[in-house]
């Protein structure tokens, strides 16, 4: 079989999802090719002859872009047959079947592509299986990706995934309608051997890109060991929730010793009410001891957050605000950050909430607050396009806001950072 595996966006990183069932069908005797569409165009030739063509949606950005490539590649081929795969191939289901989509496979899709490449009909969406991982063949992943900026410093990043899933079961994560509390570890030898060949081409950072990097603390911390004993100078970065910062503070120091520059933290909200909605098992106290201790350990904290959401208020936006510039994170946090909406999946857990208990489309009761969000949304997208550091779209977003903040900002240079400036 001919087949064409395609993503069309993943954070500016080369895609696991596409190297990594490269592998597993390359093994099995078929003819793959990979375009990673956020970095290369469409090659018309390999689709007008596959057989397969599979789409790898990781996220909600992934899928909105993939629709009209669907729409195209089924111009170019009307008889190929089309799967999408990764997270939110579930998640989006119906609507990808209306742009003309055979086959998802959601969850460990690897083995899963192999069959319906053997020819084998769906006969699940979501596969839980666990896998003996192969290691990811990138072979024709080339492009431009994000880079590490460090003290002044570009760096090449090499991406690989240690897990998949998630043990907790936050009320908003994407994750849960799939994995339903449960992940699966990708061997140690495997993501080793994926490092070393990025390592091979250049790569001096390493990102893991799991769910969360301590859902498995003792298989994390083997990995970093050991990737810290061949390679000293590579640095990493990793996400961990606020809960585990706190439970695994043990391991903090251990992380920056063995190359950890910073930890990606989803914290949401500092709203103790909202919180509590979205079931994140973190308080706003929380966030702060995280902090300090982050801070203490020599680690960079870089958190994410959903600021719009039906329950936020004007001062309780304003008090967002406070919290970053009250910790001194406001180069911490990519301005995006400040801009997001909340977003129901199918099968999300807020569907228990009534207020979305018949629609997933939801509206602010105050309409300022609507209004604010697209003013801050239109902020941050047109200057971060105009490449304006993150401390004056901060002090933009303030002045829209209503809010006088008073912080003392690092130097930009001293805040490792990914320069991928549009991630959500």
């Amino acid at each position: 079989m001919n087949v064409v595996l395609i993503s069309t966006y993943e954070l500016g990183r080369q895609p696991f999802g596409l190297a990594s069932p490269a592998a597993w069908l390359r093994r099995a005797g078929h003819q793959v090719d990979c375009a990673d569409l956020a970095v290369a165009p469409l090659p018309e030739t390999p689709a007008r002859n596959a057989d397969i063509i599979a789409f790898f949606l990781p996220m909600h950005t992934a899928t909105r872009l993939a629709l009209p490539v669907i729409d195209r590649v089924q111009r170019l081929n009307p008889t190929a047959r089309l799967i999408a795969y990764g997270l939110y191939a579930p998640l989006s289901a119906d609507v990808l079947r209306e742009h003309g989509v055979d086959s998802i496979a959601g969850g460990e899709f690897e083995a899963e592509l192999v069959k319906f490449a053997g020819g084998e009909s769906a006969t699940r969406e979501i596969s839980l299986d666990r896998l003996e991982f192969l290691t990811p063949d990138r072979t024709g992943l080339n492009g431009s990706y994000a880079r590490l900026q460090v003290l002044g410093d570009s760096r090449q990043v090499a991406y690989t995934e240690a897990s998949r899933g998630c043990k907790h079961m936050c009320r908003h994560c994407p994750v849960v309608p799939v994995y339903q509390g449960n992940f699966r570890v990708v061997q140690r030898d495997v993501v080793l051997s994926d490092i070393r060949q990025q390592v091979a081409t250049g790569a001096q950072h390493v990102t893991f890109g799991d769910p969360d990097f301590f859902n498995g603390p003792t298989h994390a911390m083997r990995i970093v060991e050991e990737l810290h004993r061949e390679f000293p100078t590579i640095t990493y970065d990793a996400t961990i929730k606020v809960e585990h910062l706190l439970k695994h503070r043990d391991l903090l120091p251990r992380l920056r010793e063995t190359g950890c520059l910073f930890v990606i933290s989803a914290v949401e909200s500092v709203d103790d009410r909202i919180l509590e909605k979205f079931e994140k098992n973190h308080t706003r106290r929380d966030f702060y001891d995280a902090a300090a201790l982050m801070r203490y350990a020599g680690l960079t904290l870089q958190p994410t957050f959903i600021p719009f959401t039906p329950w936020t208020t004007l001062e309780g936006y304003r008090d967002l605000l406070h919290a970053i510039s009250d910790l001194d994170l406001v180069e911490n946090v990519a301005p995006v950050q400040l801009a997001l909406r909340l977003l129901v999946t199918a099968g999300s857990r807020l569907r228990e909430l009534p207020e979305f208990a018949q629609n997933s489309d939801w509206y602010n009761a105050d309409d300022a607050v609507e209004k604010l969000h697209q003013r801050i949304f239109g902020l941050v997208a047109t200057r971060t396009k105009e490449n304006i550091s993150r401390s004056d779209i901060f002090a933009e977003i303030c002045a829209t806001a209503g809010y006088v903040p008073s912080h003392n900002l690092l130097p930009r240079a001293t805040i490792p950072f990914l320069d991928e400036p549009w991630y959500c």
